[in-house]
């Protein structure tokens, strides 16, 4: 390889200025082996480039030449592919990749080295070295180009690596002092040698000062090296000082260590006294109940409003202590397992007092009310009482008893109720099924009195009245239903029955009631006047107003009582199948493990189903009454239903006022289908006389009633669509049935039937403008003027006949191709014979036919639609024109012939006005 790098230097790089600094023989990877060498160069003179060169061999193998020439400068990166393993293979990046195998490690390895050195020698961009061992790359001393003299490059001799390695520049102040010593020199250039030789002397002169001065300074050596042998004793001195302090000090630390273990011991007593305390206090902080809380629970007064409230706190305090969350190992000590079954004593004792008073308290407030109650029945129950008197003193009490000041009371117990519900809840569960089968009871009896005088006001009858004297006395019922009610307050969940038989006993006497009611007669609608129908809203109004109030009173109470909006789980008392049944037989679960409900509200919901079950069906009762009493009181029911559920439905969609309300709706709008459907219905089954005239017919008569009945209560309703759709279907039958009858009519034309009840059907939607019928108005006015003209044509026909025909063949004759002016000239058509026909005609015989018409057409139309001068002065009309068309025919057929009919049109008027007054 020596011999190539001379032979290259020699004969290609030398001829080009350039040295080779090193050199490998490469092939391409991945192609047929072709070798060239790749060499690093610099040039001799300044600025110094640095390239790679490739040089390959010539085809014939007896020279070298070089191929293609990188600035090192364009070199980005060197890849070794592997800095561990020895890899011959390496990447150069210039402009694109070059991918080299050398024919050896070493060989790759030094030209890599050599391309490093000379990236840090001359380069300010550097290079990117890949995959390259550290122990290659050799840190050079970094020089710039321009502290190079131009002569250092050119006076290195040898063409090697070394020669770059030993090369070392001047420093500037080097640099300084040779241009001082040349400056003080004048031959120092043009006679190098004689300066050479002057610096020599200098030099040897400097030698000589440097041993004298060293020679010189023996002595004082000498003295430094006794000073540090003086040290070096002063130090073992010091020394053996520190070991005396040192023992001295390792007692004491002793010592101190048996004092901080000591204090130690001390802390950690000191803190578990302190942890000792806190637990402690701790535990008599949070589970000590004072002697106040302890004497209310025991022996608190639970009737008077301080008492409830000690006992609340209390309460209160007792559920911290029991609830208080122990820290590990508290529920071990035996006097946190005393106290704690002192709590749970003290509970279960307060919860039995609680639940016993509660239950007193609804069995007292349920005996006031039922006391309320049987005054004001026994009052209507008394024989020979004067029933009527009785009804008008109370016609102006249609209302519900009041509950709110039982609520009052029994709200002042609500945070108790709390309690009880989180401590003991089979209690809590006894407490509110009681209140629930008291309460059901209650508004049965307070609301189906309220239910029977509705019905009697609204019947204005007094004869089923004396039902009421089939009630039981009233100190005798009162007296038994108070023992059953104290019977059953030992025991919370005990049974009912009771209860159950007074319940049944008071609702058969009321059924009978209701029953009697329902049986009467059918009253038809022609029988009541407005002002029935308008008691008849009120009463209904003031019904569903009562019964609002009432049932969202309940509902809040209920709510704020048993402290439902907690989210709890709702008592097996409460499931639907037990609200369905009314009993208690369903119920197998224990007590105190509540059934799921789905939320807050269904709680609610299913607990006034339970309570207020009887409103629903009373108020299908009363719906049913109002019904057969006169069916077009649907329209009030729908109405005033519609807004009251709307209203509900405002506040709370799933309440029970809601849902009930809603239900009811339903049997309302049925009832209104029903009465449409049957005003339909009676329609189709009109029958009418064969020797009388119709006139207006009764249905048309009726859809005009029912339209402005309606009109009257819908405005502004809610249910505005229910009535459109409704309107829709009656037009339709009455627009129907009325031509149906016009065709049976045998006494009176067809024409005049229709005429005259579709001008009764357009006046009523003219007048009533109902904007759904709009279409139907214009037709009925259509079909109104269709056949008024159809008739006044049919009735009028040809009052002048033999003219009438005559003119006709003069038309026949002219529509055959005859002019007009020449039909004079036809035999049967000429002026003689037209004279003759005139003359059969005089004004008076003009007269009697119209005066018979008007007697026919005043025997046809029926007096209360007055249309008969309308109609007479349609035929008037129709006179008058075919007295013009016969006009117009003689002045173009016979023109100049003078010949004139014998009345003019005044006379007509004349004729038809004095026949219109004389009748």
């Amino acid at each position: 390889m020596t011999a190539i790098k001379h032979a290259l230097q020699r004969d290609i790089f030398t001829p080009n200025d350039e040295r080779l600094l090193s050199i490998v023989n490469v092939c391409k990877a991945g192609k047929k082996k072709k070798n060239c060498f790749l060499c690093a160069t610099v040039t001799t003179e300044r600025p110094v480039q640095v390239k790679v060169v490739k040089v390959k061999k010539s085809d014939k193998g007896d020279f070298y030449k070089r191929q293609i020439a990188w600035a090192l400068r364009d070199l980005a990166v060197v890849d070794a592919k592997d800095a561990i393993k020895e890899n011959p293979e390496f990447d150069l990046h210039f402009e694109k990749i070059y991918k080299w195998v050398a024919s050896s490690t070493a060989e790759k390895n030094a030209f890599i080295s050599c391309i490093w050195k000379l990236n840090q020698r001359y380069l300010r961009k550097k290079i990117d070295f890949v995959n390259v061992s550290s122990q290659l790359l050799e840190e050079l001393p970094k020089v710039t180009e321009e502290s190079v003299p131009s002569g250092e490059n050119q006076s290195v001799t040898g063409g090697d690596e070394e020669a770059v390695d030993e090369y070392q520049e001047l420093n500037a102040r080097e640099e300084q002092d040779i241009e001082i010593m040349m400056e003080g020199c004048e031959y120092a250039i043009s006679n190098a040698e004689a300066f050479a030789e002057r610096l020599s002397r200098e030099l040897q002169v400097l030698d000589g000062a440097n041993i004298q001065s060293i020679m010189a300074s023996e002595k004082q050596v000498n003295i430094l090296m006794n000073l540090l042998d003086e040290a070096l004793k002063e130090v073992d001195q010091i020394e053996l000082k520190l070991s005396s302090y040192e023992e001295m000090l390792q007692s004491v630390k002793e010592q101190m260590d048996q004092i901080s273990e000591s204090n130690h011991l001390i802390h950690l007593s000191n803190t578990n006294n302190v942890k000792l305390l806190s637990e402690i206090e701790f535990l008599v902080n949070h589970m000590d109940l004072a002697k106040g809380h302890i004497k209310a629970l025991q022996e608190g007064d639970l009737a008077s409003s301080r008492g409830i409230e000690a006992c609340t706190n209390a309460a209160d305090a007792l559920l911290q202590c029991m609830n208080v969350a122990l820290r590990p190992g508290h529920d071990m000590l035996l006097a946190v397992k005393q106290q704690q079954q002192r709590f749970s004593d003290l509970r279960e004792h307060f919860a039995r007092r609680l639940a016993s008073h509660l239950n007193n308290v609804f069995v007292q407030q349920f005996t006031q009310a039922l006391l309320q109650l049987y005054n004001r029945s026994y009052f209507l129950s008394v024989p020979g009482h004067d029933q009527s008197s009785t009804l008008a003193q109370h016609s102006v009490e249609l209302t519900l008893p009041n509950h709110h000041p039982f609520h009052r009371d029994l709200l002042r117990y609500a945070k108790l109720m709390e309690w009880l519900k989180s401590t003991d809840y089979g209690k809590y569960e006894g407490l509110t099924k009681n209140y629930m089968d008291y309460l059901s009871r209650l508004y049965e009896r307070e609301i189906k009195d309220f239910f029977e005088v509705a019905k009697i006001k609204m019947t204005g009858t007094t004869k089923e009245s004396k039902k009421f004297a089939t009630l039981p006395r009233k100190e005798s019922a009162v007296k038994q239903e108070t023992e059953s009610l104290h019977g059953s307050s030992g025991k919370l969940t005990g049974s009912t029955s009771s209860l159950n038989k007074l319940s049944v006993q008071s609702s058969g006497n009321r059924r009978s009631q209701s029953s009697s009611l329902l049986d009467m007669g059918n009253m038809s609608a022609s029988d009541l006047d407005v002002a029935d129908r308008t008691k008849f809203d009120k009463i209904f109004e003031q019904v569903l107003s009562e019964l609002e109030p009432l049932c969202l009173a309940e509902q809040d109470f209920i709510s704020k009582f048993f402290k439902l909006q907690q989210h709890q789980s709702m008592p097996g008392t409460m499931t639907e199948a037990e609200d369905l049944d009314g009993g208690t037989s369903s119920r197998q679960h224990n007590a105190g493990t509540p059934l799921p409900v789905s939320s807050e509200k269904d709680m609610i919901r299913q607990m006034m189903i339970k309570i207020f079950r009887c409103i629903e069906p009373e108020l299908n009762n009363l719906i049913a009454l109002g019904d057969k009493i006169d069916s077009f009181n649907s329209l009030y029911m729908l109405v005033k239903m519609s807004h009251h559920v709307w209203t509900a439905q405002n506040v709370d969609p799933a309440s029970f006022l809601s849902t009930t309300l809603g239900n009811v709706l339903v049997t309302v709008k049925r009832n209104f289908d029903k009465c449409i459907s049957n005003q339909i219905r009676q329609m189709e089954e009109v029958k009418i006389s064969k020797k009388s005239k119709v006139g207006i017919l009764p249905f048309v008569a009726e859809f005009e009633e029912f339209a402005g009945l309606a009109e009257s209560i819908f405005k502004n309703a809610e249910r505005r669509g229910d009535l459109d759709k409704a309107y829709t279907k009656l037009i339709r039958g009455v627009f129907v049935n009325v031509e149906k009858v016009a065709n049976e009519s045998q006494k009176t034309p067809r024409d005049v039937v229709m005429m005259e009840n579709f001008h009764h059907i357009f006046a009523t939607l003219s007048r009533l403008k109902i904007s759904c019928l709009e279409a139907e108005k214009k037709e009925a006015k259509q079909k109104y003027t269709d056949h008024l003209q159809s008739y006044v044509i049919y009735s009028l026909g040809q009052p002048l006949e033999k003219l009438n025909h005559f003119f006709e063949g003069v038309e026949a004759r002219v529509a055959q191709g005859i002019r007009e002016e020449e039909v004079s000239y036809q035999l049967a058509f000429n002026k003689q014979e037209l004279r003759k026909v005139i003359k059969e005609y005089p004004g008076k015989e003009v007269k009697k036919g119209l005066d018979n018409l008007y007697k026919k057409v005043d025997k046809h139309l029926c007096e209360e639609e007055n249309l008969l001068q309308v109609v007479w002065h349609s035929m008037q009309d129709e006179f008058i024109r075919q007295y013009k068309h016969f006009e117009g025919l003689i002045a173009r057929c016979y023109p100049g012939s003078g010949v004139t009919m014998e009345f003019t049109i005044q006379d007509i008027l004349d004729y038809c006005s004095s026949i219109a007054q004389s009748h």
